[in-house]
């Protein structure tokens, strides 16, 4: 296989693993606390995350050291948060139209690298987010009935993950991409340890089993993920992360009975369009993503 090959394989199985543990994750948290999972998911990740810390160049000390701890301290306590929102919307509101708010993420980044980034965003850029979140409203508004206030809750977690993004833009100005992934996994499982304990609960039937499936599939996603950057260019693969609501959905249509309403399905596709152009545009303009950024999929 060429090298672009085997990186667009590498973000394939990438996505396909963080699609299937959106699915396990949904599961768990129709029955258990979402902190609690959360927690768990953690403290793999973390464990992964002090793993190569130590075989990078320079071991632990130099992937801990930070000019600004603060900030990546604060990073890493923001996607623990998201997650937890994130289980909780799955439970709640569906995997479908969880997934398809939370794609509008991206619209929410370049909007607020204006005020916090000190960015300027170009009038093609306005024109996309403007229309991305027309196909957010759309998404919210169901087909037929009022707004259902659970609605609010995967929203929370597109603008707490933007918050995020945000911030791992300000920590890569001085830090690595090392440095960024190791504080997010280790800060994260400190900071919802502390709360986590309070929910802890036994496993019954074999949910310890899809317990321990999902740590498994963090891990496993997030090697994957890293391998594709050592292939190809950052820009595509955070583009094939769209293929992650499609797989999605298809889980939670098949799986989990969900339906698919007109606004739903239109909306989502004005998102991911507004998305990719967001996404291309920034990157023409030499914002380019981080090589190594766990995007919510712990």
């Amino acid at each position: 296989m060429t090298p672009r090959a085997t990186g667009l394989a590498f973000a394939l199985l990438a996505v396909t693993i963080f699609s299937i543990q959106d699915g396990v994750s949904k599961h768990l948290g129709d029955n258990y606390p979402a902190i609690f999972i959360a927690m768990m998911r953690y403290w793999a990740f973390a464990g992964f995350a002090v793993i190569l810390a130590s075989r990078s160049r320079g071991g632990l000390r130099v992937a801990a050291t930070s000019p600004r701890p603060w900030l990546q301290i604060f990073r890493g306590v923001l996607l623990a948060v998201q997650i937890v929102v994130a289980i909780l919307s799955f439970s709640m509101v569906g995997l479908a139209q969880s997934q398809a708010i939370f794609q509008s993420a991206p619209l929410l980044v370049a909007l607020l690298s204006m005020p916090l980034l000190g960015e300027r965003v170009g009038w093609r850029r306005w024109t996309a987010i403007a229309v991305g979140f027309v196909g957010v409203v759309m998404i919210l508004k169901p087909d037929t009935g009022g707004f259902d206030l659970h609605m609010l809750l995967p929203m929370a977690g597109a603008v707490i993950y933007s918050f995020y993004s945000i911030t791992t833009r300000l920590a890569s100005r001085t830090d690595a991409a090392s440095t960024s992934f190791f504080y997010t996994g280790v800060a994260g499982a400190a900071a919802i340890s502390l709360v986590g304990p309070f929910y802890w609960t036994s496993f019954s039937g074999n949910d310890g089993y899809w317990m321990a499936a999902l740590c498994v599939f963090g891990i496993a996603g997030h090697y994957f993920l890293i391998r594709a950057f050592d292939y190809i260019d950052a820009v595509i693969v955070q583009s094939m992360s769209y293929l992650q609501l499609v797989l999605v959905t298809i889980i939670g249509v098949v799986i989990y009975g969900e339906t698919l309403g007109f606004n739903m399905v239109v909306g989502s596709i004005i998102v991911v369009g507004a998305g990719l152009f967001t996404i291309y545009r920034e990157a023409r303009a030499g914002k380019r993503p981080l090589k190594i950024d766990p995007s919510g999929e712990l």
